[in-house]
């Protein structure tokens, strides 16, 4: 699925979405981020502002300057810990004296293969970690929190980072970087575990949504689709491993070599770090094992 030719706005500006919620998009565009990462304002008085981005003084200016007469900054939520969307709370909370509410630090709800490739000095891909990130408020799977006219669910949403969360908010969702419009979400261990993605995709999945707000791109209007969209996506990539491994044993680099046929040299290593992230979560359901210990170098053969 390709992101939208028309989605383009301007940074900086408040968007009106729906009534009580307004977006802001930073100015960091990226073949990470697409257009950049999207700042949500949530409520008519009291504003909880979702996701505040990167550090960049301009787009904390934004922010501030998009409040209303009448209005204040009365809580800050963060998705996740990477640093196109967590860096800029600690200077907007300074600046609004509004809490920061998030799952926890950069470790949080990393998953213990993940916690044991760490161990095993396995660092992250590049995606870019705000390792100096402490919420003020920890919250939890299921939790609600109220503001003036809102009220939020706390959805733990792990597989992109462990940390990961989304946020309901009637029959919406502000899904982040766990669905996007534009782009498949990144899974690259040891940050990101695709064994919980797909469970998050799917429990998302199970409930009635009318549209996702996501982390980047344009709002998501098909959301049940895009759901099963991201799931296929993952269990044809499935296939393909599976497939290839049929031919002969392989390391995830071998492995993406022989699937990843078009791809330019330069981007192998991330589709490296994928083909592990799916080899982890293959071992999880006993298709396949490591020669040797399991880590990002080892050959892996196909079982059962």
């Amino acid at each position: 699925m390709q992101a939208p030719d028309d989605f383009n706005p301007t940074a900086g500006i408040a968007v009106d979405l729906q009534p009580g919620l307004r977006r802001i998009l930073a100015p960091n565009p990226s073949p990470m981020t697409y257009r950049g990462t999207n700042t949500y304002f949530l409520g008519d008085r009291d504003i909880a502002v979702i996701d505040p981005g990167p550090e960049n003084e301009a787009h904390l200016n934004a922010i501030l300057d998009a409040l209303k007469p009448g209005q204040k900054i009365s809580h800050i939520f963060v998705t996740h810990t990477h640093l196109d969307h967590s860096p800029l709370a600690a200077p907007l909370s300074q600046r609004s004296g509004a809490p920061i509410y998030a799952f926890g630090g950069p470790e949080a709800g990393r998953s213990d293969v993940m916690t044991d490739l760490v161990a095993q000095g396995m660092t992250g891909g590049g995606e870019g970690i705000d390792s100096a990130f402490r919420p003020d408020v920890e919250v939890e799977d299921g939790e609600v929190i109220a503001g003036d006219g809102w009220q939020l669910e706390v959805i733990h949403t792990p597989g992109h980072l462990g940390n990961h969360i989304a946020l309901g908010w009637q029959n919406t969702c502000f899904t982040a970087d766990h669905v996007m419009g534009w782009a498949s979400s990144l899974v690259s261990p040891p940050d990101g575990d695709l064994t919980d993605f797909m469970a998050a995709c799917r429990r998302l999945r199970a409930r009635s949504w009318s549209v996702f707000h996501a982390g980047h791109g344009a709002p998501i209007t098909n959301p049940a689709e895009r759901l099963d969209w991201l799931i296929q996506h993952r269990l044809t990539r499935e296939a393909q491993i599976l497939s290839a491994l049929e031919q002969a044993d392989g390391t995830a680099r071998q492995l993406a070599e022989r699937i990843y046929t078009d791809t330019p040299a330069a981007l192998l290593p991330a589709a490296e770090r994928n083909v592990f992230a799916h080899l982890v979560d293959l071992l999880g359901k006993n298709k396949v094992l490591p020669r040797g210990e399991m880590s990002v170098t080892a050959k892996f053969h196909r079982v059962g």
